[in-house]
């Protein structure tokens, strides 16, 4: 999810230095208060400058960055209202979906409330309760359209039982008040509000806090903050700075997922059992580790296209496969050489990455630039038939990272690699300017002493199959075939994606290629009968393996109450030709070579 520091550091200072007495007077304020938190209400009261005309356009952010998707946040707004200082209500008139004009009456400042229903439990959303608020920006915020670069002050009124408040923002002077030099900065710090539990550490000099909301009793408080530092640890050894004054890691337990990354804060959903086992917890550490790298690749490095932010419309950029996908690559391998998890490991994740690539019929159809490009509307509006045509810039980026770092390895005598890129993209293009692919390209060429835009060419802008035994060969690794545990569903491997509904047998998804999508069966058919025998959800995987491969098997379906008939043929057990291992007699400089990349 990924999101550029629009008006980057250099125009964060220029802002700073002009703080000043006019700059407060031009300042836009909210006092955001939680009176009906308990039915998930933010009451929002926004003073806005008016610079004398007499009007004002207010707008309302479509998206948020770091998530490529139009939400129509203005459709949780209600109740909008505005007055004069002198109490003298003013006419306000909405002019489109998400945009407001206000009659100003000739008054230097308008005052305009509203509500905001918060009831969408996500990182990019916003969730309020009885308990506490996670208010994001782009949800809550409405600015005038003119002055995205003004200061932006945000002041929470809070429930009694409410003590504490965070963000990745500095102190507005108050409590419980927030200073954002411009829109883009409020936008990319999102708040939490009531009794979290904040657990601070150091390194280098910088304070990192790790909030855990909801967090329970049985939550490993002393191993988790001592990893995430080491996390910390491991990316400012590689970056050689920490950019910031404080990082906030917004860490809200409960049962949701996933990440957001933000200039100076990320915010984490995981599960309250997250620290319970070695898989959760091992996966909370990835996510941990993903969003945190974002903070340079995608918050201050960022594509050319991802900033200024256009809030109101689709900003599109074929340069997620760097922004997610390297971020995803970098994920996995920090916490190897953080000691965090073993190198089998994290072959382990990277055979997953590539196993997930090369088992998704999409990779032949969808360019790895192009899914970034149709993050908008694909990415994040996956339907049945989505495997089929479209890959993840997130798994076919991280892949490509993998062996781009190889062959960057392998031309440069292993001198160099693709964190020399990183690094030297972080020196000439992080801030305002940004980069183009092609100046990505250029620098790859630039680290390894080679010309590697054709590789890069195919890997990015075509669908061609990539190669692996090169980097194989490079760090003494082989791809092993086992077998694959049928934890997916009832015979997956036949192309099938199956669920139980109400003791109905419901297809979900027919893969491209597979004995299923020959056969004509569609998503969304009930299977009926095999072979004339009533078959029940239970009984679908075992009554199919009582067929030899190559059988020929009848298949009776309803679709829109309908009978069909159909013929499956059966299909060989499923297998993984894609688990890295550690060739037994690797060579002694094989071994160093691996050892030089995952430590």
């Amino acid at each position: 999810m990924s999101r550029a520091a629009a008006r980057t550091a250099a125009a964060v200072l220029v802002l700073l230095a002009c703080g000043g007495s006019a700059r407060a007077q031009d300042a836009v304020r909210y006092t955001l208060s939680f009176p009906h938190a308990a039915h998930h209400y933010i009451e929002v009261e926004a003073s806005y400058p008016t610079g004398g005309r007499p009007h004002i356009d207010l707008m309302m952010a479509v998206w948020t960055p770091g998530s490529y998707l139009v939400r129509e946040y203005s459709r949780n707004v209600e109740a909008m209202a505005a007055s004069a200082p002198d109490g003298r209500p003013l006419d306000v008139a909405k002019s489109s979906k998400n945009r407001w004009r206000v009659q100003t009456g000739g008054a230097p400042q308008v005052r305009v409330t509203y509500r905001v229903y918060s009831r969408e439990m996500s990182v990019r959303t916003n969730w309020v309760e009885s308990r506490y608020a996670h208010i994001t920006g782009a949800g809550t915020f409405i600015t005038p359209s003119d002055g995205l670069a003004r200061p932006h002050h945000v002041t929470l009124a809070m429930p009694p039982a409410w003590k504490t408040s965070i963000s990745g923002l500095p102190s507005g002077g108050g409590p419980h008040t927030f200073a954002a030099a411009n829109f883009d900065l409020l936008v990319d710090s999102p708040i939490v509000a009531g009794n979290p539990a904040v657990h601070e550490f150091a390194v280098q000099g910088k304070r990192h806090f790790l909030v855990n909301v909801n967090e329970p009793p049985f939550w490993d408080v002393q191993r988790s903050v001592a990893d995430v530092r080491k996390i910390v640890e491991e990316y400012a050894r590689m970056w050689g700075d920490l950019p910031y004054d404080k990082y906030v890691f917004l860490n809200i337990l409960n049962e949701g997922g996933g990440g957001l990354e933000h200039l100076n804060s990320t915010t984490l959903m995981a599960s309250r059992w997250a620290t319970s086992t070695h898989r959760r917890y091992t996966n909370w550490l990835g996510l941990v580790s993903h969003e945190y790298f974002h903070l340079w690749n995608v918050k201050r490095l960022r594509p050319a296209e991802l900033g200024p932010f256009d809030y109101e419309r689709e900003n599109y950029t074929r340069g997620l496969w760097i922004s997610e996908g390297l971020t995803d690559y970098y994920g996995g391998l920090a916490l190897r050489r953080a000691g965090l998890v073993s190198d089998e490991a994290y072959l382990g994740m990277l055979s997953n990455d590539i196993e997930s690539l090369q088992t998704t019929p999409g990779r032949l159809v969808q360019p790895a630039e192009m899914a970034s490009f149709d993050a908008w509307i694909k990415e994040y509006r996956s339907d049945e038939n989505s495997p089929n045509v479209a890959i993840s810039y997130y798994t076919k980026g991280a892949v490509i990272g993998f062996l781009l770092d190889a062959k960057i390895r392998r031309a440069s005598g292993n001198q160099r690699s693709l964190d020399d890129v990183m690094r030297l993209a972080y020196r000439r293009f992080a801030g305002a300017r940004g980069f183009t692919t092609e100046d990505f390209r250029h620098l790859v060429n630039e680290v390894a002493g080679a010309d590697l835009g054709e590789w890069m060419r195919r890997a990015l802008e075509t669908t061609e199959e990539l190669e692996y035994q090169e980097a194989l060969d490079w760090y003494g690794l082989r791809f092993t075939t086992v077998p694959v545990a049928r934890t997916a569903g009832p015979l997956a491997w036949q192309g099938l994606r199956l669920r139980n509904d109400n003791n109905r047998l419901l297809v979900t998804q027919v893969r491209r290629g597979t004995a299923a999508y020959d056969s004509g069966i569609n998503v969304d058919d009930e299977i009926v009968a095999l072979d004339e025998f009533r078959v029940r959800p239970d009984q679908w995987e075992g009554r199919l393996e009582t067929f030899r491969e190559g059988a020929a098997v009848s298949v009776l379906a309803a679709r829109r109450e309908e009978l069909m008939r159909f013929t499956l043929k059966v299909g060989p057990p499923p297998v993984d030709d894609w688990e890295l291992r550690v060739l037994p007699d690797a060579t002694q400089e094989q071994q160093r070579r691996r050892q030089s990349w995952l430590n």
